[in-house]
């Protein structure tokens, strides 16, 4: 997989190219154009397993996980495809290199990879699965090797943990983490983090990396609530 960011602004396009017979897979919704050289296909997100069984797979990740029943599937159908993507939230676009590196993704980071990466979706620890505002009751956990596309609100920073100490980021910070970090959720102070306002938080220890959105999503939908029109019966 090819691709070329049309801007290093907030908004960035994603245009790749690929050969013929390559095919890679895309967050639905995402396509903005092509150049009639790709066929789109739709299908459930069941990595793989079709019939009932794919159906029961796709919705359990959909209703758990917040992510998508369907992912949509590129094929290049001649030399020289094209196909242009965009993410659904404003902010950073960034290459994620899948293997030897494993990595758990929080619901909304993927937008595209390359058919030879995969995921799947891990239970959480019981107390990260009721407090953990993303991701659920589950995280999104890679496997294979390939390119893989991700996209945050705001900027994205990367802190590198070498096992000497451990971190706490606000749990709507956190993107993405190496999968060799152990990790659990919790209240950042006092009961349910009242004290501070910080709310809930993910403790990381061990050796890999962490990568962050700069922007909280839910902050910014509660900065603005108050200034949308609300109809009442």
């Amino acid at each position: 997989m090819k691709y070329n960011l049309s801007s290093t602004s907030v908004f960035p396009l994603v245009d790749i190219t690929l050969d013929k017979e390559e095919e890679i897979q895309i967050e639905p919704g995402s396509m903005v154009y092509h150049n009639g050289l790709v066929t789109l296909e739709g299908h459930m997100n069941s990595n793989g397993k079709k019939g009932l069984g794919g159906m029961v797979r796709a919705l359990g990740r959909s209703l758990s996980s917040g992510e998508s029943f369907f992912i949509t599937k590129v094929h290049g159908d001649e030399p020289n495809a094209k196909v242009t993507i965009a993410p659904s939230t404003p902010g950073t676009i960034r290459e994620l290199p899948i293997g030897p590196t494993q990595w758990r993704l929080n619901t909304g980071a993927f937008l595209a990879s390359e058919s030879s990466v995969s995921y799947t979706m891990q239970r959480q620890k019981l107390e990260g699965a009721l407090l953990g505002g993303t991701g659920g009751l589950f995280v999104m956990e890679t496997s294979g090797e390939g390119l893989m596309l991700i996209n945050g609100y705001g900027d994205l920073v990367e802190i590198t943990m070498d096992g000497s100490q451990d971190f706490v980021v606000d749990n709507e910070h956190v993107l993405a983490w190496s999968k060799s970090l152990d990790y659990h959720i919790e209240f950042a102070s006092g009961t349910f983090g009242f004290k501070t306002g910080e709310g809930v938080v993910n403790h990381f220890s061990g050796q890999g990396k962490i990568i962050i959105q700069s922007r909280n999503i839910e902050a910014f939908a509660n900065l603005i609530a108050p200034f949308i029109p609300t109809s009442s019966n």
